[in-house]
This record gives structure tokens, C-alpha cells and sequence, in this order.
């Protein structure tokens, strides 16, 4: 069930590799059920497939030479009964044109994906996915609001090189090692201080936590909780909190598992804000698609994609606006409005 499940999205991955829109297209309406519910991040938002091949059409106008590279697959059921595959990828090639009214640079850009599709009957019925957009802003030197604490850059895919799979057995029990290690995290700080967390237990000390631009990358347990868990929970002390609002899908096979809900984190944002965000007192959700890897029963790599320009749109602040305003000075956009022309 597992391989075939991983196996349909074969010919897909296929055509995002080394197709044109028409090969694209072919693959969505064959992968896809004609009904699909897609959801995609901030300021894509929810689709057809046939929505989205035009979202991949208007990339490939950005980016002629379009690659997604994957180099995560995996697939698994979740507490309720529905069988997931995650796909972790780059998205690369020689950004040529505006997209979304992101400055082309000339040159080869990345942005990383984190695809997640729920499949029954042999075919995809639900996509949730994030592209980390942030990162190819920052790229074109548009990024309008606070730099990351942690280190952005080209995020690798597994360093054992087998995130394709097959992964074997074992997915329950990695699955229920998250949970566990999640359940450990949300202890803090309503129940105690870091000591509850009991990281040691669950975190390799040579851990790399893969957070989306905007964020950064951190290194090992410190690095984790300098660059993104302490200013995280400073600002949003009440996450972990709202469980019984939220709908988490877990999932896991052989050493690697993963996780998505849209939402599945719902949180207030306090003193002293968070990435430059002023502390509103306003709740926000947030999607979060996440994919960690085990070594020897302790988390050794976790690759986390959070959609922060729908937060940031949550509390009023729109970052795409912001940075046609950087636009206005720069040949072949709009003096007034920031737009490509």
C-alpha cells in the first residue's frame, strides 16, 4: 500500500523535473481526482488542480528552466485512517521574470517545498503544501520586514541521501516517537521550565533544525532554542495550548515521519512580538509542514516549513505590498504601484 501510494507520484515528480506545462498538466489530471481540494500557502491560497498547473505555468514563465528536485518521499497512515505522502523538494532554475512581483535576479534561485497529498482510491485527493516564498525574496533582496536569527541558505535534503525510500518498517513506532517528543515540548512553559522538555532524550546532539527563511536555520539544541524556540515561546507563550481546535495528521515510515493540519498550531501573539510583529494580544493560526528523520531512535534532521506570510497577513501586515514598495525604484516595475510591468 505504502509503494504504491509513494509510486503515484512518480510520473508527477517526473514531469516537474524535466517537463513543460503540458507534460505538468497531464501528470496533476492524472495524479489528482477532478475535485481535489489543493491548498496552498499565502497568497496562493486553495485551488483546483487545474488551478494548479497554472500556478506551475506561471512559475515556469519566472523560471524557464524549472527543476523540482525532491529528495524526501514518504508515505504513511495517519490516527484517523488516511494514507499520506509527504514530498520535501527545492524548486530551482534561472529567475528570469517577475513572480508573485518578485524581482528576477538573473541568476539560478531556489525556494524550498514541503508537498503533502492525501490519497484514496489509487488517487489524490487533498494537497496541502507550503513553498517557502521568503526565501526567493530574499534572494532578489526583497525582503521587507526583520531579518532571521537563524542562518538561511540552500536547506540539503537528508545527509544519509535515502529520503526517497523505501524507508521499511518501523513508521508506527517513529510516529509515536514525535508525538511523544511533542507532547514533551508543549509542557513548556505551562508546566515548568526547559528541563520538562526533556530535549537530551529525544534530540541527537548533532541535531539541524531546518526552519523556513525568515527563521533560519539552527544547529544542535542550542541552536534550536536560541534561534527560534526561545524568541518563539517569549512571544507566544499559550502554544500547545488549543489542542482540542486543531486536527493534526501524523504519519511515519521506517526512520523519517511527518506532520501538517492546516492550521495545526493555534497561538496569541504576546510580549515582546515575534519577527518584528508587534505583540497585538491577537491569535493567530499557523500551517506548518514538517518532516523529521530518526538516527539510532534520536532526531537527527528536522525540516520545518511554517506559512509566514499568511501569519503575517493575519495581524494586517502584508509583506508582498511592503516589497513593491522596494519595486518602485527598480527598471521594469511600476514607479507607482510596485507591479512588473
Amino acid at each position: 500500500m505504502l509503494g504504491e501510494a509513494r509510486s503515484l507520484l512518480t510520473p508527477l515528480a517526473a514531469a516537474l523535473y524535466d517537463g513543460d506545462d503540458a507534460a505538468i498538466a497531464k501528470a496533476i489530471d492524472t495524479a489528482f481526482v477532478p475535485d481535489a481540494t489543493v491548498h496552498l500557502c499565502h497568497p496562493l491560497g486553495d485551488l483546483t488542480p487545474t488551478g494548479l498547473a497554472e500556478i506551475y505555468a506561471a512559475l515556469r514563465r519566472a523560471m524557464p528552466d524549472l527543476e523540482r528536485r525532491e529528495w524526501i518521499r514518504m508515505a504513511g497512515q495517519d490516527d484517523h485512517g488516511h494514507l499520506w505522502v509527504g514530498s520535501g523538494a527545492t524548486l530551482i532554475g534561472t529567475f528570469a521574470a517577475p513572480w508573485l512581483d518578485i524581482p528576477p535576479t538573473g541568476h539560478l534561485a531556489h525556494m524550498r517545498c514541503h508537498d503533502f497529498f492525501r490519497i484514496e482510491g489509487g488517487r489524490i485527493v487533498e494537497m496541502q503544501a507550503l513553498w517557502d516564498i521568503p526565501e526567493l525574496m530574499m534572494q532578489a533582496k526583497a525582503w521587507p520586514l526583520a531579518p532571521s536569527l537563524g542562518r538561511d541558505w540552500h536547506v540539503p535534503g537528508p545527509a544519509t541521501c535515502d529520503g526517497l525510500g523505501p524507508h521499511g518498517a518501523n513508521g508506527i513506532e517513529t510516529r509515536d516517537t514525535i508525538k511523544t517528543m511533542l507532547d514533551h515540548m508543549k509542557r513548556h512553559p505551562s508546566q515548568g521550565g526547559p528541563e520538562v522538555m526533556e530535549m537530551e532524550r529525544f534530540w541527537h546532539p548533532r541535531m539541524t533544525w531546518y526552519g523556513p527563511a525568515g527563521i533560519g536555520t539552527g544547529r544542535g539544541i542550542a541552536g534550536f532554542r536560541n534561534w527560534h524556540q526561545i524568541p518563539f515561546l517569549a512571544a507566544m507563550p499559550d502554544r500547545g495550548q488549543y489542542v482540542e481546535d486543531i486536527t493534526y495528521h501524523f504519519f511515519g515510515e521506517g526512520d523519517y515521519a511527518a506532520v501538517t493540519g492546516w492550521p495545526n498550531m493555534i497561538q496569541t501573539i504576546t510580549d515582546p512580538g515575534w519577527l518584528g510583529i508587534a505583540p497585538a494580544g491577537q491569535r493567530v493560526t499557523m500551517r506548518s509542514l514538517d518532516f523529521w528523520r530518526l538516527e539510532r531512535g534520536l532526531i537527527r534532521e528536522n525540516w520545518v516549513l511554517v506559512d509566514l506570510l499568511d501569519v503575517l497577513d493575519q495581524v494586517g501586515i502584508d509583506a508582498l505590498a511592503r516589497m513593491r514598495e522596494f519595486n518602485k525604484a527598480r527598471p521594469g516595475f511600476d514607479p507607482d504601484t510596485g507591479h512588473a510591468l
